[in-house]
């Protein structure tokens, strides 16, 4: 007999999870959305999203100006209690910095969150996409490099889990959008022990990614490089940023073996 939806449960604190939406209504592309335009992205009521965003702008952490609403930098609270806690952060710091002045281009750390990864760590060089990357950046997984490497260290059991839950979309012309296509990427990634993804997230990009293990060999993160994309752009990126990418990737698990860094239950396989 299936269990009840933990929506359903006595546990599931409804209030919670609206204020919740209601945070996540506001992005780079609505950054002073009204009343409404927060109702509607969030799936709720006007008279619901009103009582919630008074009680956010109660708290700090949420402002108004007329009619239109924005986050105060109280939010970044909530991030910055995630990222002190993540001290991998200042393992991989140093070797970033040195990986990015190294091949002269942009580098990232993210990690996994649903369908989404989620940029913890950054050495931007130049501005590659249309859209500012930052710390707590969320892009969809199955179309980045950085997406690929993490979800490569999935059994095909728990990659078909992941998959389930997921919408994908043809992001440009060139995006593997299909199961199927996905499937027999994420398998080449696996073998290959890095992604590459031209073009698919934006026509001007081109992306390298390497995993990051943790002492017990579970893929915790994802490193990466991003660079303009040219037609000789994947050739160039496997046969002269990828030895420097993993260099990099050495360097930030030796640190983590040196410090004896353990992963916490947020990080680790949850599709299994």
């Amino acid at each position: 007999m299936a269990s009840e939806p933990f929506e359903d449960s006595a546990d599931y604190v409804q209030s919670l999870a609206r204020g919740l939406q209601v945070l996540r209504a506001f992005s780079h592309d609505l950054s002073s959305p009204s009343l409404t335009q927060v109702a509607e992205r969030a799936g709720l009521s006007r008279a619901v999203a009103r009582r919630l965003l008074l009680t956010l702008q109660h708290l700090g952490y949420v402002g108004s100006r007329g009619r239109s609403f924005y986050l105060m930098p109280r939010v970044l609270e909530l991030g910055y209690s995630y990222l002190s806690s993540l001290d991998l952060n200042e393992l991989a710091q140093e070797t970033l910095a040195l990986l990015s002045e190294r091949v002269g281009e942009s580098c990232s750390l993210a990690v996994l969150d649903g369908g989404d990864i989620v940029y913890v760590l950054r050495v931007p060089v130049r501005r590659v996409m249309s859209v500012a990357l930052g710390i707590g950046a969320r892009l969809p997984a199955f179309a980045t490099s950085l997406g690929r490497v993490v979800l490569a260290d999935l059994t095909d059991a728990g990659l078909a889990t992941w998959m389930k839950g997921q919408k994908f979309r043809a992001i440009t012309s060139h995006t593997l959008h299909t199961a199927a296509a996905l499937k027999a990427e994420i398998k080449r990634v696996r073998e290959q022990g890095y992604a590459i993804v031209a073009r698919e997230l934006e026509v001007g990009l081109c992306s390298i990614a390497v995993p990051i293990h943790a002492a017990d060999g579970r893929v915790v993160a994802a490193l990466n490089v991003g660079m303009p994309y040219t037609d000789d752009a994947p050739a160039r990126a496997v046969r002269l940023i990828l030895p420097a990418l993993q260099d990099a990737q050495r360097s930030i698990e030796h640190a983590i073996q040196r410090g004896g860094w353990q992963p916490h239950l947020a990080l680790t396989r949850v599709y299994e």
